[in-house]
């Protein structure tokens, strides 16, 4: 369950073991025997390296509006750390080419009509403006300065993904 207004915060997802049939010898995506353990990831963030790094960083901090998580690098050229929710966003470095239209960035926001109010205020460029979908979402479209294109969603109350579908715990 994704917090809301009058619900406690949603409880954390582990990894679910699968074990095999049983004389197999295998423990399939379980912790147990070592085998199929996965990736053990203790953070991560989305790296962009855009063709004007102080445009970018001025579209994220500014327009966007994203808190800055930390600064690193040489004064005159510095990246920076945004936070997206639990995850980040790293703005640094420059383009080798041309921006692919592969990668966009998701970011679930409470409300999708204000952001939108705000964004076209501050000069974004609007790509589409929010907009039921017929998975439930309501989902808008804008772009950064490169071309990155940036969905911003906002998940109905009565939305799948608002509902916690697994069994409850034994006490």
């Amino acid at each position: 369950m994704l917090p809301s207004a009058g619900h406690s915060p949603a409880r954390i997802l582990t990894r679910p073991r699968f074990h095999a049939p049983s004389g197999s010898g295998a423990d399939v995506g379980g912790y147990g025997d070592g085998q199929d353990r996965g990736v053990d990831v203790l953070s991560s963030r989305i790296l962009l390296r855009p063709a004007d790094v102080g445009r970018s960083h001025r579209f994220y901090r500014d327009v966007l509006g994203l808190a800055v998580y930390r600064e690193f690098g040489p004064p005159a050229d510095p990246g920076l750390v945004f936070f997206l929710g639990p995850g980040l966003l790293e703005v640094s470095g420059h383009a080798a080419g041309p921006p692919g239209r592969s990668m966009m960035i998701w970011l679930q926001v409470r409300d999708v009509h204000a952001e939108h109010d705000r964004l076209a205020a501050a000069g974004a460029r609007i790509l589409r403006p929010p907009a039921a979908e017929p998975w439930g979402l309501t989902e808008m479209w804008i772009e950064d300065p490169d071309g990155i294109r940036i969905v911003l969603v906002e998940v109905p109350a009565d939305h799948p993904l608002r509902r916690d579908t697994r069994s409850p715990s034994p006490p």
